[in-house]
């Protein structure tokens, strides 16, 4: 899944797109209700592609995150982020067993629940799986197309051979 579309404003609820950049501000672009303010460089900006989930092991991408949960709910919406701290946790642990509880605090926990559903009401989910797809379509389309092409490239130039041979007798 890529998310690096998507940004977490401090101090702004949701997420955002950058839509705009000047020189002394960027323009955000709010995801729910499409509304463009400016954010200056004393705001603290986090791009979601950058944003990881913190284990024992090792850290998790959030992309890799939103993926288990696309599975585990079928691609429908996750549970809500207004469900209690405790609820949020067990479906969380299920998730990724091993997070580091000290370093994840549940208000992270919080903001992934809501930022899945976030993105997955705005239709910005998108599984790697099917962009595999569609560019192996492509590719299969674009070959296709190579190959008409480089047959039409003969038959033009046997045609304009044959203009040749026939001006030259």
């Amino acid at each position: 899944m890529e998310l690096k579309d998507f940004i977490s404003v401090a101090g702004k609820s949701g997420l955002h797109t950058i839509v705009g950049k000047s020189k002394n501000n960027v323009i955000i672009e709010s995801l729910k209700d499409k509304k463009r303010f400016p954010i200056f460089n004393t705001n603290k900006i986090s791009a979601l592609s950058d944003i990881s989930i913190y284990t024992y092991d090792e850290e998790i991408l959030l992309s890799e995150l939103f993926d288990r949960i696309q599975k585990k709910y079928k691609k429908e919406a996750a549970i809500s982020h207004l469900e209690s701290a405790e609820e949020l946790k067990k479906v969380f642990e299920e998730l990724v067993p091993n997070y580091d509880q000290e370093q994840v605090y549940n208000s992270d926990i919080k903001k992934v629940f809501q930022w899945y559903n976030i993105l997955h009401d705005t239709d910005n989910l998108i599984i790697e799986e099917s962009k595999k797809e569609e560019s192996k379509e492509e590719k299969k389309e674009s070959s296709a197309d190579a190959d008409k092409k480089k047959e039409d490239s003969k038959k033009e130039t046997k045609k304009e051979v044959k203009k040749e041979v026939k001006n030259k007798k």
